[in-house]
């Protein structure tokens, strides 16, 4: 069954018919809604859109990107990962424009030579290369308060790593209200080259019930015989049978409906399932809270022909406990250590591409 698809079309279609004229950052032009969700049940399967084909690669690069609390994009050129050239090209040239004049006449690189420059010089790359403060150093990083001594600013406390004490959290107290991962530090917007769209997100768990446990073990292990167990339960958590299902929902305040929000969709798809992977939970919902949701002028035709297509099942994910070297970190906490090679798609059939610009 694929109902995101299908939520996912109409969503196009609500803005296609309700939504008005809004001028932009970007000077493009949008239509806009303002206030809409999209909610998938994650045993439905992955969360990628099949009535266009989605770069699954491309997606996963930026989430591991996060999950180091890497800023800079040189990890992701050099993975082949290009959505957020852009910011960081429309940064290197806003900072040289006023100064031409200055630079003996020497032309700004193109964005293609910008490119090529970071992937092939460390010391460039380290200082056009930065993004400033966005999603994996609020994520891993969080700048603490400062304390002044004779002048010079020093750390008062440790920044703080908050992937690592959501999981620790999810572990010793998973019913918790508390279980929130947040992106806008408003203390820091100003030295990002884009204040973050998808600002945060909260996760929630609940227990399995022992049928659902049961058919867990019985899809896993597929036993041939009946159970000669006393306590069956008991059993079950032996063999590390999950006890507990998680959900995820992130908020995001503007939503580029057509070319970014099918990534931010499998994008907190694909976190949720490296988090319950963490802590040994079944992926259970994915929920999106949409603020501005917005289709550009220039992707309204694009827009139309996906909202035609019948969408195909959707495909399922499998994060192997192995890397490449076959040695085993499945059971490891610091998920900033999974690699792109643990992820893999299967049955993942789509319609063809619809190639739309990007409003920087």
């Amino acid at each position: 069954m694929n109902n995101l698809d299908k939520q996912y079309t109409d969503l196009l279609q609500d803005i296609l018919d309700n939504g008005v004229e809004k001028k932009d950052r970007t000077g493009t032009g949008t239509l806009s809604v303002f206030g809409r969700q999209i909610r998938h049940k994650m045993s439905e399967g992955f969360p990628l859109l099949t009535t266009k084909k989605m770069s699954f690669k491309t997606i996963l690069t930026e989430l591991l990107w996060f999950l180091k609390g890497d800023t800079n994009i040189k990890y992701l050129v050099d993975n082949n990962c290009h959505i957020w050239d852009g910011d960081a090209y429309k940064n290197y040239v806003k900072h040289w424009e006023p100064m031409i004049e200055y630079i003996d006449n020497k032309p700004i690189l193109t964005q293609e030579d910008f490119i090529n420059k970071i992937k092939t010089d460390d010391e460039f790359a380290k200082k056009w290369g930065e993004l400033g403060p966005i999603y994996g150093k609020q994520w891993r990083s969080w700048r603490t308060e400062d304390e002044y001594l004779d002048g010079v600013s020093y750390f008062k406390y440790p920044p703080i790593d908050q992937i690592a004490n959501l999981i620790n959290d999810l572990k010793t107290n998973p019913d918790s209200r508390r279980l929130m991962v947040n992106a806008w530090n408003v203390g820091e917007l100003d030295q990002m080259v884009l204040p973050p769209c998808h600002y945060g997100f909260q996760v929630y768990t609940r227990e399995l019930s022992y049928d659902e446990r049961f058919r867990l073990y019985v899809k896993r292990d597929k036993p041939a015989y009946p159970l000669n167990v006393e306590n069956i339960n008991e059993y079950l958590t032996l063999i590390e049978i999950p006890t507990r299902a998680i959900s995820l929902m992130w908020n995001q305040r503007s939503c580029d409906l057509f070319l970014g929000i099918p990534f931010n969709i499998a994008s907190y798809g694909l976190l949720l399932e490296i988090i319950a992977k963490a802590v040994n939970m079944v992926p259970d919902e994915l929920i999106g809270n949409l603020g501005d949701v917005h289709l550009y002028s220039n992707h309204i035709e694009q827009a139309k022909e996906q909202i035609g297509r019948e969408p195909f099942e959707l495909p399922k994910l499998v994060i192997d406990k192995f890397d490449e070297n076959n040695h085993y970190i499945g059971d490891m906490d610091d998920i900033s250590e999974y690699n792109i090679n643990q992820f893999k798609l299967e049955s993942y059939h789509s319609h063809q591409s619809i190639k739309a610009p990007l409003s920087n």
